[in-house]
């Protein structure tokens, strides 16, 4: 990653044309998911559905409005906010492999569902379908606690941690002692909890509802706008943390809210949606890719716009339209991710010079 300079007319040009792109492939998208679905529904049903006509069939309608819209708004808000928490991570640590779930905030969602299977297993154990009632705020209070346990303990070691290669070693740590206390905890408890909760980390965009996303959505459009303010100091975080001070960047407080809006991102979508694998890692890449820059002024809008459309594709990938089943979200985000992530591998500069193994 290098830092922005002057930007010959090119690259502003193609710049412009790739954000246009993104900017049409969002709404196209966004269509294909409300119109899409495990069930084929005629396409003149469906957009009567959709705008409420008089003729409109009360199921279709009730099918559009109560599950696709709402899965829709999640998808596209969940790909937004871990492709911006990606960058802000692969920033901050200046590593091409960082991403959302490194600081362990993942896991401590993933922690707090657990220990809700094992106290309250039959209030908390509609992970999937979006039961109404304490079984689901059950599941998202837990998920969020957790994470947000995770990321006090972070942001107060990271107050005497002045190396962000030590703070993404205790990260990677926590997560890790978070995933054993997992795994014991299954060990106690019975098959049927179990396999409730291997579903839940299954990921899935589809099991919020309007009330969900009258608190998911402010959460993150919040959290998204904090983190496109802060992209001056990231910018100069680019060639290290010695030239950022020398320009005037607070360093530490950069990191400290860097952690902040990228944990809230990413602890806002586990708890709502899952632990979803790879959108924050390859999402950014492709971004770069794409734009020919590291410059956050245009990277960030790119990653919001990139991430929703690429979570709205395999929201519609994961419905396999017309069949009848319903894929997991992780498995479809890891097909897509998997290539970038060996790309990035074979392009880095220990793979060229023959010092990977």
């Amino acid at each position: 990653m290098t830092a922005p300079a002057d930007v010959p007319v090119a690259s502003r040009r193609r710049r412009g044309v790739v954000l246009a792109a993104m900017g049409v492939t969002v709404p196209l998208t966004f269509a294909l998911a409300v119109l899409l679905g495990s069930t084929l529904i005629p396409l003149n049903q469906a957009l009567l559905a959709l705008v409420r006509d008089s003729g409109a069939d009360p199921g279709v309608q009730e099918i559009i409005w109560t599950v696709r819209l709402p899965r829709a708004i999640t998808a596209a808000l969940a790909g937004a906010a871990l492709s911006v928490s990606g960058v802000q991570l692969q920033t901050l640590f200046r590593n091409p492999l960082a991403e959302p779930y490194i600081l362990g905030v993942s896991s401590g969602a993933s922690l707090g569902v657990a220990l809700v299977i094992i106290g309250w297993g039959g209030a908390a154990g509609a992970f999937t379908a979006g039961v109404a009632g304490l079984g689901r705020a059950g599941v998202v209070v837990a998920a969020s606690a957790g994470a947000a346990t995770v990321l006090g303990l972070v942001l107060v070691l990271s107050r005497r941690v002045r190396s962000v290669v030590t703070l993404l070693i205790i990260g990677v740590m926590v997560g890790s002692a978070a995933v054993s206390l997992i795994t014991l905890l299954l060990v106690y408890t019975d098959p049927q909890r179990a396999q409730q909760f291997i579903m839940w980390g299954l990921g899935s965009f589809a099991g919020t509802t309007w009330g969900d996303l009258g608190v998911f959505a402010p959460v993150c459009v919040a959290a998204l706008a904090g983190a496109l303010a802060g992209v001056k100091p990231l910018n100069a975080l680019l060639l290290g943390e010695n030239y950022a001070r020398t320009m005037g960047v607070r360093v530490r407080a950069v990191r400290t809210l860097t952690l902040l809006t990228s944990s809230v991102l990413a602890g806002a979508v586990t708890a709502y949606c899952g632990p979803i694998a790879f959108l924050g890692l390859a999402v950014p890449h492709v971004a770069r890719l794409l734009l020919g820059t590291a410059d956050h002024r245009v990277l960030m809008p790119a990653a919001v716009l990139l991430g929703a459309a690429v979570a709205l594709a395999c929201c519609v990938a994961t419905q396999a339209p017309g069949s009848g089943v319903v894929l997991p979200l992780n498995a479809v985000t890891t097909i897509l991710g998997a290539p970038v992530v060996i790309a990035v591998l074979l392009r880095s500069r220990a793979a060229r010079t023959g010092l990977a193994v």
